[in-house]
């Protein structure tokens, strides 16, 4: 795991110091509102429909046990005793007050962490595969990339105020966890025929009002020329992004504007310029990074644990609970477990202080203290012996963390909507916690199978509607909160938009429609296909005959 150097704790320093000033002139009426806003964005301080809103910024997802309960510390003292996990595997916290946030970010920086980058027009957070370094499917651990990529573009002189937000993700396997193909730029680590590795680079993807699925414009990039890369993708949309336009300043309008070969052209053009400075790392830092992410100490075990098996036959729930939230680990006698953060009747994301410090305490003592967050707004133990997954399950039952349901239907992901956010047309929430509720069963839920319901308070689609296998995406409809249901969307490898399926529906009906949308599922899946799988062999239709002709 990376750990800061003295360039990075110096930089936190002076930032939290320099935000306490302003902090101190707004609260003194010195800075109105509007002249506080683009002070505190570049510190992931937004004002919400009630509050403001702190956002913390967990590159590429990872965290230690101590880094966990500062998080806890802050819920505890600062806000409401819970944090809330986002799609970019950040941490929200709903209600600081606006005199304590110098406070926060001072006890964050003691924890080598920060909230620098998570809003504004700049390169965000860098997200990663949960997975990184443990899946049994990846090339290599992405994660150094990711960190040469957060060192590269924090505080970068000429990307500090971009046409837009910018977003990019790293993955290393077929398998894609991070969905890199809705970013603004996705990268891609794999072998080529030749066995060496490198990048596919995928640009001009995105969700909100205009949304496209990316388009690859280099096949393979060589490792070593990526950050001299990533720089020519940003000097072009630096200088040809739109600026006169909110909703037309995204990367993936000026890809969709140039056509992809000519964008593509433009940055190869762009790039031949640069490829040859300093921008990219020598090998010897590239080394120094690498070192950071280390495995840890594993044991040698045997690839098959007696211990587990004998437990699973002895306990119904904790079998299921390992069929479902545990995953293969590169390791001998090693598995990823998965600890949903959708418990029936929740909130999706949100987690307490003491839960927090409960998943800290497991780390600690079960997987080399490492935890993940996820886009999917769960959490992970990358490291754990197969031989402790029982005592691990047992210990996350007491937190109420151990739901089996990751990735079936109630493991939904939704975005705080007019509960918190301004921007919001509905509420999110009460309509994931009564669909959950709904197929609350779990012997249905996992004879379902993988189902994935994304949903959205509004158009900016934080809630990723658009690439869920039923996405549903709140409207407003003459002042009433109204539903719009797409279907067959995918952020995965096999990356699409789903397809609106017709008018909208009110909040009574929307819950039903659901039911109504996986009753055809149920009746017309062959063998054990998905969800996705049947909507993509039958299509639209019976689907959208179902939510409607009884209507």
């Amino acid at each position: 795991m990376y750990r800061y150097d003295e360039f990075d704790a110096t930089m936190v320093a002076e930032r939290v110091v320099q935000f306490r000033g302003q902090v101190a002139r707004r609260l003194s009426g010195e800075l109105n509102e509007d002249q506080f806003k683009p002070l505190r964005l570049m510190n992931g301080l937004y004002l919400q429909l009630h509050a403001y809103m702190l956002r913390v910024a967990i590159p590429y997802g990872t965290l230690s046990s101590t880094q966990m309960r500062k998080l806890a510390h802050v819920a505890r003292k600062y806000d409401k005793g819970y944090g809330h996990f986002t799609t970019r595997q950040n941490i929200q916290y709903n209600w600081p007050a606006l005199v304590d946030v110098p406070d926060i970010l001072d006890d964050l920086a003691d924890a080598e962490m920060h909230a620098i980058q998570t809003s504004g027009n700049c390169i965000r957070n860098v997200t990663s595969d949960q997975y990184a370094g443990a899946a049994a499917d990846e090339t290599e651990d992405p994660r150094p990339y990711a960190e040469m990529i957060r060192q590269w573009s924090t505080f970068h002189p000429e990307f500090s105020f971009l046409p837009r937000k910018f977003k990019i993700a790293v993955t290393a396997a077929d398998n894609d966890r991070a969905a890199v193909k809705v970013h603004d730029i996705g990268l891609r680590l794999y072998k080529n025929e030749n066995g060496e590795t490198g990048f596919e680079v995928v640009v001009g993807g995105g969700l909100g009002r205009t949304p496209y699925v990316g388009h690859t414009i280099r096949k393979f990039l060589p490792k070593s020329y990526l950050l001299s890369y990533l720089e020519a993708i940003l000097r072009v949309y630096n200088l040809q992004g739109r600026r006169d336009n909110l909703y037309k300043a995204r990367i993936k309008i000026l890809v969709n504007s140039e056509g992809v070969e000519n964008f593509a052209r433009l940055v190869e053009d762009e790039w031949a310029q640069i490829k040859d400075s300093e921008i990219d790392l020598p090998g010897e830092e590239m080394k120094r990074i690498y070192a950071y992410f280390s495995p840890p100490a594993f044991e040698k075990l045997p690839a098959e644990s007696q211990v587990l098996e004998r437990r699973k036959k002895e306990d119904p729930d904790f079998a299921r609970w390992v069929r479902i939230n545990v995953a293969p680990h590169k390791t001998p006698g090693y598995a990823i477990v998965n600890i949903s953060l959708k418990p029936i009747g929740g909130v999706p994301g949100d987690i307490t202080d003491a839960q927090m410090e409960a998943v800290a305490d497991i780390a600690d003592e079960f997987s080399f203290d490492e935890i993940r967050a996820t886009h999917e707004q769960n959490l992970v133990l990358p490291h754990v012996k197969q031989d402790d997954l029982f005592a691990v399950w047992r210990a996350l039952n007491e937190a109420n963390l151990g739901t089996a349901n990751i990735g079936l239907v109630s493991d939904i992901i939704a975005c705080p909507g007019l509960d918190y956010c301004a921007l919001a047309n509905t509420r999110s929430i009460p309509i994931a916690q009564r669909i959950a509720e709904r197929f609350s069963d779990i012997d249905s839920q996992e004879e379902l199978g993988e189902l994935k319901i994304k949903i959205s308070g509004c158009i900016n689609a934080c809630g990723h509607h658009h690439v869920g296998h039923i996405g549903i995406l709140g409207v407003d409809k003459k002042g009433e909160e109204f539903y719009q249901v797409t279907l067959g969307g995918s952020g995965a490898e096999d990356a699409s938009l789903g397809e609106i399926a017709g008018r909208g529906l009110s909040s009574d009906e929307v819950v039903d429609a659901v039911e109504k949308l996986i009753g055809v599922y149920r009746n017309k899946r062959q063998d054990n296909e998905r969800f996705l799988d049947t909507y993509r062999r039958l299509g639209a239709e019976p689907f959208k005959e179902a939510l409607y002709d009884a209507a």
